[in-house]
C-alpha cells in the first residue's frame, strides 16, 4: 500500500519519506499515546520500516516505557551493558566511547535471535551532521534480477560479531556479558542465518546479510563469497533504496530490524554525539522454502 503526504491512516498521520519506505508520523506525542495508537504506529512500522517522531520529550525512563508498550525488550545488547543501573534496557551509542556506527549494518545480527526493532532517541547532537540513513532491504530483493533471486534465496551466511564487539567481551567485560535469551554471553560464536529473510509478519523476502556482520557465505569459495557479498551490499545501499534522516532535539526513530540495513554518519569531527538505543525481541531468522 502506498500512501500520500498527509494521509492519516489508522488515526495516524504519516508524512512519507519514499513511495513505500518510511514516514515521519506527525502530531503523535508518544509519551500520552493511547494503546490504539501505538497499536498503529505498531502496525505502520512494519508497513513503513522505519519511523519519525519529531518534538517529543522523552527521557530514559519515557523511553523504557514506551518499548515496553510497543513489545518485549532486551537488555541493551549481548555484549554492552545499559546506560546506568537503572536503565539496562538502553545502549547508549556516545562517540566519547568509540560509538560510531558508521559501517552498514542489522543491529545484532550475530545473535542466534536479532532484535525485532529498534527505538532511537536523540540525547546529544553535534550542530550539524550525523545524519543516520536506512536501506530498505525488501525493495532491494524485489529490485534484483529473477536468476540472481534465485541463486540467493538458496544461501546462508555466517554472522559474527567477534570484529566489533570481541575485545569489549574480552578486555572491558573480563569474559562475561549480558543476559541474552536466557543466557550469560561469554563468548560471540558465529551463526548462520539466510542471505534472504522472509518477513514473518509479511511473508516478504529481504536481503539480509550487512558489512558490520556477515562474515562469509556458507557453502563456496572464498572469492564466491566476496563477489556474492560484494553484490547484495552495493545493491542494497543504492540511492533508490535508502532514506535519510536529519537529527533534531527531540526526535525518536524506530524501524524493523528485521527488513532494515542502517548507516551513521561520522562527519561531525570531535563534537560530541549520542543517541540511546532500545530493542525488541524479535524472533529467529526464517529463509525462504527450498522446494528443489
Amino acid at each position: 500500500m502506498t500512501y500520500t503526504s498527509d494521509q492519516a491512516i489508522a488515526g495516524l498521520t504519516l508524512d512519507p519519506l519514499g513511495p513505500a519506505f518510511g514516514a515521519e508520523v506527525v502530531g503523535l506525542d508518544l509519551a500520552t499515546a493511547t494503546d490504539a495508537e501505538l497499536a498503529a504506529v505498531r502496525a505502520a512500522l512494519v508497513d513503513r520500516k522505519v519511523l519519525f517522531f519529531r518534538g517529543q520529550g522523552l527521557d530514559d525512563d519515557g523511553q523504557v516505557a514506551l518499548g515496553r508498550r510497543l513489545g518485549e525488550l532486551t537488555v541493551s545488547h549481548p555484549v554492552v551493558g545499559g546506560v546506568d543501573e537503572a536503565h539496562p534496557e538502553i545502549y547508549a551509542i556516545d562517540s566519547a566511547d568509540n560509538g560510531f556506527a558508521d559501517v552498514w549494518h542489522t543491529d545484532v545480527t550475530f545473535m542466534p535471535r536479532p532484535p525485532m526493532g529498534s527505538i532511537l532517541r536523540a540525547v546529544n547532537l553535534p550542530a550539524s551532521g550525523g545524519d543516520t540513513n536506512w536501506a530498505d532491504s525488501q525493495l532491494a530483493y524485489d529490485s534484483l534480477s529473477e536468476p540472481v533471486r534465485d541463486l540467493v534465496d538458496r544461501l546462508t551466511a555466517m554472522h559474527d560479531g567477534t570484529r566489533e564487539f570481541g575485545y569489549y567481551l574480552a578486555q572491558r567485560r573480563g569474559g562475561k556479558g549480558n543476559v541474552w535469551e536466557g543466557e550469560t554471553v561469554t563468548r560471540l560464536d558465529p551463526v548462520e542465518h539466510p542471505v534472504i529473510r522472509v518477513h514473518p509478519e509479511t511473508g516478504r523476502k529481504g536481503i539480509f546479510v550487512n558489512p558490520g556482520f556477515t562474515s562469509h557465505i556458507v557453502g563456496v569459495s572464498d572469492a564466491e563469497s566476496r563477489a556474492i557479498l560484494d553484490l547484495l551490499y552495493a545493491h542494497l545501499t543504492k540511492p533508490e533504496h535508502i532514506i535519510r534522516h536529519r537529527w533534531r532535539a527531540g526526535d525518536v526513530a524506530m524501524w524493523d530490524n528485521r527488513s532494515t540495513a542502517h548507516y551513521a554518519n561520522r562527519d561531525y569531527g570531535s563534537t560530541h554525539r549520542v543517541m540511546h538505543r532500545i530493542t525488541l525481541r524479535g524472533d529467529v531468522p526464517a529463509g525462504p522454502a527450498r522446494g528443489r
